[in-house]
């Protein structure tokens, strides 16, 4: 495989909805879009049908979820062979409710804590992989990947300030921060003006290793990141957004793929971009993912 994704994967019920739902209350749908999920696992399975060699370390049990999951990526040819399934083991699923006038999605998600994937050394082995990405939710895996493949370069997708995003953001060579997650690193209450923005690119900076590259993501505010020490402001591409299920999953798979065909930080952060943009015009988590060449259309 050239890349490997470590992390969460779940299988995703999504419902769309016209408005957030009140409590106490029903509400029919005429659709349901089902599909397997989690960052890492997104991530993977955007790259594979993108044609990239890739695989995936994660649990699953070894329910109907979970033999879904497998099943998902068997059939684009993604090498299964670093995730776990477990018997007895409930697969995490998310109930994903998104609001169609804004494209808002609230989820509940079942995971049960503390229960992580770890890598068979004889497995992994057998891979060699140039890019990782992290997502936080399997931290022993994902120093044990950085232990047998100490060459790959390596992304780390910060969504939360938790354990395990905390425990590796100093062993990466890039980190893709979210917005809470850099907020919540300076205390900050929002990061609206560019001072705020400045003060969350050097806490970002001062906490990852040296010589790695900061990356804030700010949603439809588009992103900033650091060059040189100081924070530059790249903006979004101007979308309507109808569902944004899986968008910061499919940005950062697409941050790996440009970290693996070697664009610069820029020209990678423009890519990724142009992919989660146009991700979100689009219903559902696996089916909003774009094509290579519907990428690269936007950017003509």
């Amino acid at each position: 495989m050239d890349i490997l994704c470590v992390g969460h994967a779940a299988y995703d019920l999504i419902f769309p909805l016209s408005a957030y739902p009140i409590e106490n209350t029903k509400l029919a749908v005429e659709t349901i879009v089902e599909s397997g999920g989690g960052p890492a696992a997104n991530a993977a399975y955007m790259l594979s049908t993108w044609g990239v060699p890739c695989g995936l370390a994660a649990i699953v049990g070894d329910d109907p979820y979970g033999q879904a999951i497998v099943a998902e990526f068997r059939a684009l040819g993604a090498d299964v062979s670093l995730i776990e399934v477990r018997s007895g083991h409930p697969t995490s699923v998310s109930a994903i409710l998104v609001n169609t006038t804004n494209g808002s999605r609230t989820i509940a998600n079942r995971t049960l804590k503390g229960d992580h994937v770890r890598l068979d050394p004889q497995r992994a082995a057998a891979a060699n992989p140039q890019v990782m990405l992290f997502d936080g939710h399997a931290v022993q895996a994902a120093l044990d990947a950085c232990r047998l493949f100490p060459q790959a370069k390596t992304v780390l997708d910060a969504g939360t300030l938790y354990e395990g995003t905390t425990a590796l953001v100093d062993k990466v060579d890039y980190v893709v921060a979210s917005e809470s997650f850099a907020k919540r690193l300076c205390e900050a209450d929002n990061l609206d003006d560019p001072t705020q923005q400045q003060r969350a690119i050097r806490a970002l900076t001062d906490v990852s290793r040296a010589g790695a590259e900061v990356v804030i993501t700010l949603g439809e505010r588009g992103l900033i990141y650091g060059e040189r020490g100081e924070c530059r402001h790249l903006p979004a591409p101007r979308v309507t957004a109808v569902d944004t299920t899986a968008a910061g999953d499919i940005f950062h798979g697409a941050f790996a793929y440009g970290v693996y065909k070697k664009m610069s930080l820029l020209d990678n952060l423009r890519f990724s971009s142009r992919t989660a943009a146009i991700s979100v015009t689009r219903p559902g988590g696996r089916t909003s993912i774009p094509t290579l060449a519907e990428v690269a259309a936007m950017g003509a």
